[in-house]
C-alpha cells in the first residue's frame, strides 16, 4: 500500500461554506485558494457557478491565479427530469467557470431517487450517464459524487452499484462515495469501498464524509485503507450540521500513519499555519484541542509528564510537532514542576541552575498567585513579565498614578462610560480622557491615547478576545474575577491575565500587561 498517493480535495469553500455562521467574499476564496494550493492540495472545489453572482465572480477571477499544484473544481448536479444535458441551464453555468475539472452529485439511494427526486430509477440512471457523457465531450475531468452511497448501499445495494457503473460507462475519472447523512461506521465504510474498489479497479475511488456521529476522519481513512486514492473533506471539518471530515487531521493520519504519500514534508509543516490562515479568514474561532495542529496538541502541564518529555518526547507525544508546523507548549502552573519552571527562567537567564533560590521562590510566588485565581498556562505572556520582574530584569515602560472610572446610564449614544487616567513615562506625567462602551473599553481607549505618543507601536496592538470567569459563585457579585485578554500585533498573538474583585481592576491589569509585553518584546524605548 506505500507506493499508493492519496489526493487532497478540499471542499471548504463549497461544502465548508454551508456551515453556520460561515461566508466567505470573492476576495477571502481567493486568498484561501493561494494557501491552499501552497498546502499541496490537488483539487479545491471553489463552489456552485449556477447558484449565485458571488460563485460566477469568483471563477471568472481565480483563472488569473498561477495555482503549482491545484485545480479548481466547479460544482453542479446532474441535468434535470426530462431535459437533454445540452439544454440544462445549470450545466451550462458549470462550463461558463471555464475549470478543467468539475464535480457532478448525483443520486444513488433508490429512496431519494423516488421519494425526494420523484422520479424513475431508469431516468436517474440516464441523468447520471447523459451528464457525465456530455461534460467528458466538452473535454472535462469528471468526478462524480456518488450522494448518499452508504446509505443506498445498505438499502439497495444492486441500484447503488448501477449508478457508479452509469458514471463509469460514461466517462467519469473519479467515483466519490459520499456518507452524506454522516451515519456509517468505519468498519461499514471500510467494507464496502473495498466493494467498489474491487469492481471498478481502473477508476479512481473517493471518499466524501460527514462528521454527525463524529467518524468522519476515521471513516475517511478507513476508505484509505480499503484502497480509495481521493479524500474529500475542508480545513478545520468546517461544513453543514457537525461539519465535514477534517482534511488537517486526514492529511498527517495519512502520510505519518499509514506512511501514504499526500503532500511533500515542507507543505506539510505548514499545516498548522494553513489552517490558523484559514479559521481566522472564515471568522471561526480556532480549536485549540484540534489533533495535530492546536495549541493544546503537544501540550504538558503535570510535573511528571513535563519530565518525561524533555527525557524524550515519545513518551507523550505521539509524533514531533514540527513535522506539521506546531509546537511544543509546556505549561506554567503550580503542578509543572521545578524543572519546568527553572527552563522557563533560563530563557531569561542562562546562568540559573536548579539549586537556584530564584527558581524556588517564583515557583511558590506562583503557587501563591494561583491560589489567588490566576492561571498562567492560557497567559505566558503575563507569567513571562513576571519572571523579568521577579529576577530584577524588567524596566517598566509605565506606571500607573491614577484612573476615574464614570458610568452614566441610560446612555443615549452607546457610550455609557469615561474614563481620565493619570500615567508616568520615565518620570513625565501625562492623562488622557476618554469615553466607550463600557468602563472596560474606554479604559483601554483612554490608556492608549495616553502612551500612543511615547510608543506608537501601541497602534499595532488590536484586541482579539476578552474573557471573564467567575471564580468563587457563592460570594455572588462580590466573587474574584480572573480576566483573560488576547491581543494581537498581526505578527503573533500573546495572551494576558488580571484577577481581582473588581472586574474593571482585573481588566487593567491584564490591559496593562498586554501593552507592556508588546513593548518588551519589541524592545521599544518612549
Amino acid at each position: 500500500m506505500a507506493h499508493r498517493r492519496v489526493i487532497a480535495y478540499d471542499s471548504t469553500l463549497r461544502d465548508g461554506a454551508q456551515a453556520q455562521g460561515v461566508s466567505f467574499s470573492v476576495e477571502d476564496k481567493l486568498k484561501v485558494v493561494q494557501r491552499l494550493d501552497q498546502l499541496g492540495i490537488g483539487y479545491i472545489e471553489a463552489g456552485n457557478p449556477g447558484s449565485n453572482p458571488k460563485d460566477l465572480e469568483f471563477f471568472a477571477r481565480v483563472g488569473e491565479l498561477h495555482l503549482q499544484h491545484a485545480k479548481i473544481i466547479a460544482f453542479g448536479s446532474t441535468r434535470r427530469i426530462g431535459i437533454t444535458a445540452a439544454e440544462d441551464k445549470n450545466l451550462q453555468s458549470l462550463l461558463s467557470a471555464n475549470t478543467t475539472a468539475v464535480a457532478i452529485f448525483g443520486k444513488s439511494w433508490d429512496y431519494q431517487v423516488t421519494d425526494i427526486l420523484r422520479t424513475t430509477l431508469d431516468e436517474n440512471l440516464a441523468m447520471i450517464a447523459d451528464t457525465i457523457a456530455y461534460l467528458k465531450a466538452q473535454g472535462k475531468e469528471v468526478v462524480f459524487d456518488a450522494e448518499h452511497f452508504y446509505d443506498g448501499y445498505q438499502a439497495n445495494a444492486d441500484y447503488a452499484m448501477q449508478t457508479l457503473q452509469a458514471a463509469v460507462d460514461a466517462g467519469a475519472d473519479v467515483l466519490a462515495l459520499c456518507d452524506t447523512n454522516g451515519g456509517t461506521f468505519p468498519n461499514e465504510v471500510f467494507s464496502i469501498t473495498q466493494t467498489v474498489v474491487n469492481r471498478f479497479p481502473a477508476v479512481q475511488i473517493g471518499i466524501h464524509c460527514h462528521n454527525d456521529c463524529e467518524m468522519a476522519v476515521a471513516n475517511s481513512v478507513a476508505a484509505v485503507q480499503a484502497g480509495a486514492m481521493q479524500v474529500q473533506g475542508t480545513i478545520n471539518g468546517i461544513g453543514e450540521r457537525c461539519g465535514n471530515a477534517n482534511l488537517v487531521s486526514i492529511i498527517p493520519n495519512v502520510q505519518l500513519k499509514l506512511g501514504l504519500a499526500c503532500i511533500s514534508e515542507s507543505q506539510l509543516s505548514g499545516l498548522t499555519a494553513a489552517a490558523r490562515f484559514v479559521s481566522e479568514v472564515a471568522n471561526v474561532a480556532f480549536n485549540d484541542k484540534a489533533p495535530y495542529v492546536g495549541q493544546d496538541a503537544f501540550a504538558h502541564k503535570g510535573g511528571m509528564h513535563i519530565d518525561a518529555v524533555n527525557k524524550n518526547p515519545k513518551s507523550y507525544e505521539h509524533i514531533n510537532p514540527g513535522m506539521v508546523g506546531n509546537e511544543r507548549h509546556i505549561l506554567v502552573s503550580e503542578v509543572a514542576g521545578r524543572g519546568a519552571i527553572l527552563r522557563k527562567l533560563q530563557q531569561i537567564d542562562p546562568s540559573l541552575t536548579k539549586e537556584s533560590q530564584a527558581a524556588v521562590n517564583i515557583l511558590e510566588q506562583l503557587k501563591a498567585l494561583e491560589h489567588e485565581g490566576y492561571q498562567f498556562e492560557n497567559a505566558e505572556s503575563s507569567f513571562d513579565l513576571l519572571m523579568q520582574k521577579l529576577l530584577g530584569k524588567f524596566k517598566p515602560f509605565f506606571s500607573l498614578k491614577q484612573y476615574h472610572v464614570n458610568i452614566y446610564e441610560p446612555s443615549a449614544d452607546g457610550l455609557n462610560s469615561s474614563v481620565t487616567i493619570h500615567i508616568s513615562v520615565n518620570g513625565q506625567e501625562t492623562s488622557a480622557t476618554a469615553q466607550g462602551d463600557g468602563p472596560v473599553n474606554a479604559l483601554d481607549k483612554a490608556m492608549r491615547k495616553a502612551l500612543q505618543p511615547f510608543y506608537p507601536a501601541i497602534n499595532e496592538i488590536k484586541l482579539v478576545d476578552y474573557k471573564v470567569r467567575v471564580l468563587d459563585s457563592n460570594l455572588a457579585t462580590a466573587a474574584k474575577v480572573r480576566v483573560l485578554i488576547e491581543s494581537t500585533d498581526q505578527q503573533s498573538n500573546w495572551t494576558t491575565i488580571g484577577v481581582s474583585s473588581d472586574i474593571i481592576q482585573a481588566s487593567w491589569l491584564a490591559l496593562k500587561d498586554a501593552i507592556e509585553y508588546k513593548l518588551s518584546q519589541s524592545r521599544t524605548s518612549p
